[in-house]
């Protein structure tokens, strides 16, 4: 076995880890950086797929990102908007599709009414979270002990109101039904876009992509590091103590003075930690799990929904793809569309054959777009819950009264072991602008601490201002 020494161990090359290690060694600092997949990317990657090029897991740059912008500005890689000139279409609980513009869908008065109420409710809800901390709300218990889903019960008896603003949390972002998950959970996932409204704004939360992907963030970060990144290493045991600590793969031994461990929560449990984490640590991962999403691409030789004035944008909580877009690369003369198959929808589909889960897609994307939907030239479907070293989408949050109770334990090192990922962050929660916050916020406090550990020890009785 391979012996390996640096300052810091980075485990994980999403872009979290490989953030906070291109910091490190910008600071002078050296690294290594082990991940357990045969690529970098983490929950980022894009493939080329019988000709065409999908973005499999995260790709939106919203402006909000200003993290990843800045990234994105420093790697010199460009971005593209979204295609969204047109109509929206919207299906009703009957089934009936109807076109439209701007962010409410055609309902009758009342159902709009409702809609435009409660969105103003979450709005001023999420004003009063401190996004960084908002288990320190005065009623965060309140809002914790209850779930969305019986909590928009008490706002309102429209039944289609409730379906279309929980769609915005439940089905769209933590990929989660709404009775599995708080209030607090949900004001906590909207503060972090800056408000509700930012949530239900899809031109917002949905500007831009990257040309090539936004896989080229991790990518273009790794290349920095050249020979400190292994692939294909996942860590058995993470040995630590006030002297530092010891990673060890089936291949490589790396000791080093600290350890960032930048998978998501769910994955913690994966490495065997000698000693054992401190127990309140071991028991709140067990109450934070990912979503389940199934993520579709959908290639035809033309952007045929925009002959018929379609923007391409479409959603309805009735549906089994509840949202769908013109997700066409940039320069690219055919048409793709991208929709989202979540929670127990996806538990559903999933049971299904190969062959009937996507007749089922297809004729759900037919319900917003027409019958031209049902022949795609390419289909391909993401299934992040298959991923061995990821096991879900888009990220963790906590069941019932987990935030309010564990939130605050999130950031908080363990002896040497620090921990980064989007799924701890506070702005860009669950997004890769807040995977990259955290791996800046964590390789400050790891040179912090170093430089502190450098400084020379004042003799007893001496004070600073006494030097001579």
């Amino acid at each position: 076995m391979e012996t390996l020494t640096s300052d810091v161990v980075v485990i994980g090359a999403g872009a979290s880890g490989l953030t906070a290690a291109t910091d490190l060694r910008a600071a002078g600092l050296t690294v290594t950086v082990l991940e357990a997949r045969d690529r970098v990317g983490g929950r980022l990657r894009t493939e080329t797929v019988d000709g065409a090029m999908l973005e499999l897991g995260g790709q939106w740059v919203s402006p909000d990102q200003t993290a990843l912008i800045e990234t994105l500005g420093e790697l010199g890689l460009e971005t593209y908007s979204r295609w969204r000139d047109g109509e929206s279409v919207y299906v009703s609980p009957d089934g009936t599709a109807s076109r439209f513009t701007g962010d409410i869908f055609p309902a009758s008065d009342e159902t709009k009414s409702e809609i435009e109420r409660l969105i103003a409710v979450m709005d001023e809800l999420v004003a009063e979270v401190d996004v960084t901390a908002p288990w320190a709300h005065p009623r965060a218990r309140e809002y914790d002990h209850v779930s969305f889903a019986a909590w928009l019960e008490q706002q309102t008896d429209d039944v289609e109101a409730r379906d279309n603003i929980a769609l915005f949390i439940a089905d769209a972002m933590l990929t989660k039904p709404a009775h599995a998950f708080s209030l607090l959970q949900a004001l906590q996932m909207a503060s972090s876009a800056g408000s509700f409204s930012n949530l239900v704004d899809a031109d917002f939360i949905l500007d831009k992509r990257v040309v090539g992907g936004l896989q080229r963030v991790p990518l273009a970060l790794a290349a920095g590091l050249g020979d400190a990144v292994h692939l294909g290493q996942p860590v058995e045991t993470l040995e630590w103590s006030d002297a530092g600590v010891v990673a060890t793969t089936s291949d490589l031994r790396v000791e080093a003075r600290h350890a960032v461990v930048a998978v998501p929560p769910n994955l913690y449990s994966r490495i065997d930690y000698v000693p054992a984490l401190p127990a309140r640590r071991l028991h709140w991962h067990q109450h934070v799990s990912l979503g389940l999403v199934i993520k579709v691409h959908a290639v035809y030789e033309t952007p045929f929904w925009r002959d018929a004035g379609l923007s391409g944008t479409a959603f309805s909580p009735y549906q089994v793809v509840h949202e769908a877009y013109d997700n066409s690369n940039h320069d690219d003369p055919r048409g793709t569309l991208v929709g989202f198959v979540s929670d127990e929808k996806a538990d559903r589909l999933l049971a299904l054959p190969t062959d009937e889960r996507q007749r089922v897609i297809l004729e759900s994307l037919a319900s917003y777009y027409g019958d031209q939907a049902l022949q795609p030239a390419v289909y391909f479907e993401s299934d992040w819950v298959s991923e061995e070293w990821t096991g879900g989408a888009y990220a963790t949050s906590f069941d019932l009264g987990g935030l309010s109770r564990w939130g605050h334990d999130q950031r908080v090192p363990v002896g040497p072991i620090r921990f980064s990922s989007s799924d701890i962050a506070a702005e860009g929660f669950q997004h890769v602008d807040g995977a990259i916050r955290v791996g800046h916020e964590v390789a400050a406090e790891i040179v912090a601490d170093l430089a502190d550990d450098a400084a020379p020890v004042e003799p007893a009785g001496q004070a600073v201002g006494d030097r001579p």
